[in-house]
């Protein structure tokens, strides 16, 4: 099984996940909360090298698994559904689709806010200024509500990359560096 199948049908998994905590949520008029849970559980996952062994790990039976998302759920406070969900997954060896999960109801809760997120990769931190005037430039090209999702690659050398969507705007030092490469291997 290649590496594109196996992403696939991780994705295909918690996407039904996914959309059932979201139909809940939002019959409970919960979104926002879950947004909120959703946050907090993309954070413990990037943070906790411990979480990410306990989704990735076959070494941990179902029991095991269960009881320690349990326990990580209540310590969180997160919502019956959310935990549910969660403790659901475990039983059925599915902790594995946990970040597609977090992907997938971001993805979803975003929509129905009219928001889109925008994945932003840059040289060095933005000062909060930056951030705000990026917002306001994406959010009049899209005609959408945008939520920054920043990070840093020093490797950039400097400027950014930009992925609104489908579109890509790369306006690093690295990539024009890499382009005046190209050109000036043309000319010889």
């Amino acid at each position: 099984m290649s590496v594109a199948n196996t992403a696939s049908i991780s994705a295909n998994i918690a996407g039904r996940y996914a959309q059932a905590v979201f139909d809940l949520a939002r019959e409970q008029g919960a979104l926002d909360g879950l947004g909120r849970e959703v946050a907090d559980l993309r954070a413990a996952l990037r943070d906790s090298a411990d979480l990410k062994t306990l989704i990735g790990s076959a070494i941990y039976t179902r029991e095991q698994q269960e009881s320690a998302i349990a326990a990580i759920a209540g310590a969180m406070g997160l919502s019956a559904t959310l935990s549910s969900t969660l403790r659901l997954m475990a039983r059925n060896r599915r902790l594995f689709a946990l970040p597609q999960l977090i992907e997938s109801l971001e993805r979803r809760i975003a929509d129905a806010r009219g928001e889109v997120t925008a994945e932003v990769t840059a040289a060095a931190p933005l000062s909060a200024e930056q951030e705000r005037r990026l917002t306001e430039t994406l959010a009049q090209k899209s005609g959408k509500t945008v939520r920054l999702n920043t990070r840093v690659d020093e490797r950039l050398i400097g400027g950014m990359i930009v992925r609104l969507g489908s579109q890509m705007i790369d306006s690093s030092i690295r990539s024009k560096l890499a382009s005046l490469q190209n050109v000036m291997k043309e000319v010889r």
